[in-house]
């Protein structure tokens, strides 16, 4: 599948020389004008262009593979506050736990799912001092917006019944005022980040052999670091340095937290890549997590979270001076902007400072990015096409939460618009689908059949207007992707001169029932 043209183009022999593609056509014109050339058979296979990854976290995949796996089937086994208890305690046992207690003094573990749990609520300090009273126990949520902690960590961390909710985040508490050691946004995120200190470099060799091999597995030959914080860009440009990188790797830091990679040898106006790095441009966190229910929403939450009432509808990270600083501050210096709007007031803000920068600035080829976008209502459409914002939709969602979100987050009608793809591709806004790894498994036919059928954990069609065919669900892994990048000019299509990035599946994704593409297999990357 070649995916060039707006309909499907098949060609029957690929030839490939010197890393860039050579020729693409038929077999006897390959053979013709190739007569030394060697010869892989598909045998029915299909190949593609290399996937390449819309939105992402390599390196955070990397290391939260080596912590405790706590995610819900069909990821890991994770579907009660004990199961999180008995996983986190099989691992503080085993070899991998060990090692991560030596080098850190914590016990951590990623990926439980309040609204997968029996309990439908998060553990608390009491559960997790089931785990351990001696050392901090720390447990993130699928999310990565919040977690929840130990009485140890609550001690170590200084939390105590005194302490004031920090801007853009939240302690909660339970009726006698006293932490119950859940902690949301800017109250939980610090605390990850005093891990990243300890990192040694053992510790980063298998955190990058961990995330590119995630990738790698699932068929991408292009990865985004989409949230580089300092020690993240170091950690990234020594990789890069000694040769340890083998897909290509985009880092887009956080603009609050790694902007010195812009300086770096790895930014380049051209897009160029030195060792399969470079910095592809700036990222910007807007609001949080619409499943953990802190993205920033217009109107309010069908339920509340536990302590708000029913007027909550989440909030923003930070105040509007902050976002029209850092909007301005990128356009200013021409770097590509990825922004996490989850909520429709995220949304509404970013457009709203997007078309102040362009006014002040220009930049017409700006190719910002709204990350997530899950809450996007229809009247912002033709705003964001107007402003040429490209758009990397969560479209796995609707297996993942879209039953959590009809029946607990938004509420008809609001589920069944989320990730609202059919209408943002129908208003022509370039568009790709992710998995935000490690929030899921970077399973690229995962997304490609969710993109394409938006079929809940329970069955349900979660909006069957906003469903794409899955030639376009294909497209957003590839040729639209890699405008995303900039790259169009040498990724995404099988084309001649571009770079020979291939994936091969054991079925053709546009020949099976569509409802079976997610258990499709990657054969080779």
């Amino acid at each position: 599948l070649t995916m060039e043209g707006e309909e499907a183009q098949s060609a029957e022999a690929v030839v490939q020389q010197n890393g860039k593609i050579a020729f693409v056509g038929n077999l006897e014109d390959a053979e013709k004008q190739f007569p030394t050339a060697g010869k892989k058979d598909l045998q029915g296979k299909t190949l593609l262009p290399g996937f390449i990854d819309g939105h992402g976290h390599l390196y955070l995949t990397g290391f939260y593979n080596m912590m405790a796996n706590l995610l819900p089937p069909p990821d890991g086994g994770c579907n009660s506050i004990q199961g999180v208890v008995d996983e986190m305690n099989a691992w503080k046992d085993s070899e991998k736990g060990q090692f991560f207690l030596n080098k850190f003094g914590w016990l951590v573990g990623f990926g439980y799912d309040d609204s997968q749990l029996t309990e439908k609520d998060h553990p608390t300090a009491d559960d997790l001092d089931k785990v351990s009273t001696e050392v901090p126990v720390i447990v993130i949520h699928q999310s990565g917006h919040l977690g929840s902690v130990n009485h140890k960590a609550l001690e170590v961390f200084n939390i105590t019944k005194a302490s004031e909710d920090p801007v853009g985040g939240h302690i909660r508490k339970d009726a006698n005022g006293n932490p119950t050691g859940v902690l949301e946004e800017t109250a939980f995120q610090p605390l990850q980040l005093q891990m990243l200190p300890k990192i040694d470099d053992e510790v980063d060799l298998k955190i990058i052999e961990n995330g590119q091999k995630m990738y790698a597995q699932y068929g991408y030959t292009t990865a985004q670091e989409g949230g580089g914080n300092t020690a993240f860009n170091n950690s990234l440009e020594n990789a890069a340095n000694k040769g340890e990188l083998y897909i290509d790797l985009v880092n887009y830091p956080v603009m609050d937290m790694g902007l010195e990679a812009m300086t770096s040898e790895y930014y380049t106006k051209d897009h160029s890549y030195s060792n399969h790095y470079r910095v592809g441009g700036v990222k910007l966190v807007l609001d949080g997590s619409p499943q953990g229910k802190t993205a920033w929403l217009t109107e309010p939450y069908l339920e509340p979270p536990s302590g708000k009432d029913h007027s909550y509808h989440g909030y923003p990270k930070y105040s509007k001076e902050d976002e029209e600083k850092f909007i301005n501050q990128a356009f200013q210096n021409q770097w590509q902007l990825l922004a996490h709007t989850n909520g429709d007031a995220a949304v509404d803000d970013f457009l709203f400072f997007i078309n102040e920068a362009l006014s002040n600035h220009g930049y017409d080829d700006h190719r910002s990015v709204i990350i997530h976008g899950q809450v996007i209502r229809k009247d912002q459409i033709q705003k964001i096409a107007d402003l040429n914002v490209l758009a990397s939709e969560y479209a796995v969602h609707t297996f993942y939460w879209g039953d959590w979100h009809l029946n607990s987050v938004l509420g008809s009608p609001r589920a069944e618009y989320i990730s609202p793809t059919r209408d943002l591709i129908d208003a022509g806004i370039n568009l790709t689908s992710h998995s935000d790894c490690p929030v899921i498994p970077p399973n690229s036919l995962r997304i490609i059949d969710a993109t394409t059928n938006r079929v809940t954990r329970s069955g349900l069609i979660l909006g069957p207007g906003q469903r794409t065919t899955p030639y376009e669900a294909l497209l957003t892994q590839t040729r639209w992707a890699a405008y995303q990048y900039f790259e169009e000019d040498h990724k995404g299509t099988l084309t001649v001169g571009k770079l020979a990035d291939f994936v091969i599946l054991d079925q053709n994704p546009l020949k099976i029932d569509p409802m079976k593409i997610h258990a499709i297999n990657v054969v080779e990357t």
